[in-house]
């Protein structure tokens, strides 16, 4: 019996996966197809910066942090011998969204970084993640129809968290 099973696993799995489609191509994030190499796309890139361990406006008990609005927010792309920055900053809710202008195609990821420049509240300055001067990598969520432009690739950072200078100190 188990040896019949695992023959109709053997056999069954790639059918299972040709009807889906097959599996992601190379270079895909996530699965998420890659647009035509001819088409363009604008860039999002989004996040939240947080006060760990501190009660403020907005506070979310399930992360144990605080929104923190004003953040300054800097998105910096290095190409072979060109670099451009973009700035955005956070809302109420810590959440922030840098978007291209102009059309970026081909954009790599991994060229880009985002950066925190420090938090906007004096008493949570302590970077937790990432690290002092260092940022957060973009992961690919998602392309998404825009009107004017056609498609935009949609990036994540995730989380930025500082914390008190003082442990306890809010």
């Amino acid at each position: 019996m188990a040896s019949l099973a695992r023959c109709l696993l053997v056999c069954l799995f790639p059918l299972v996966i040709l009807s889906l489609g097959g599996l992601p191509s190379r270079g895909s994030a996530m699965g998420l197809p890659r647009p035509p190499p001819s088409m363009n796309f604008t860039v999002a890139v989004e996040g939240y910066v947080w006060c760990k361990g501190c009660r403020y406006d907005g506070y979310v008990q399930s992360k144990d942090a605080s929104p923190l609005q004003n953040a300054a927010v800097m998105l910096r792309c290095r190409h072979e011998n060109s670099t451009w920055s973009l700035w955005g900053a956070t809302d109420a809710s810590g959440h922030f969204t840098i978007q291209t202008a102009k059309l970026v195609a081909p954009f790599r990821s991994r060229d880009c970084t985002a950066y925190v420049l420090g938090s906007p509240v004096r008493a949570c300055r302590l970077d937790l993640k990432p690290r002092w001067n260092k940022g957060l990598p973009l992961k690919l969520r998602k392309f998404v129809p825009v009107s004017d432009v056609g498609l935009q690739a949609l990036y994540s950072t995730g989380d930025f968290l500082f914390a008190p200078n003082v442990p306890g100190k809010c």
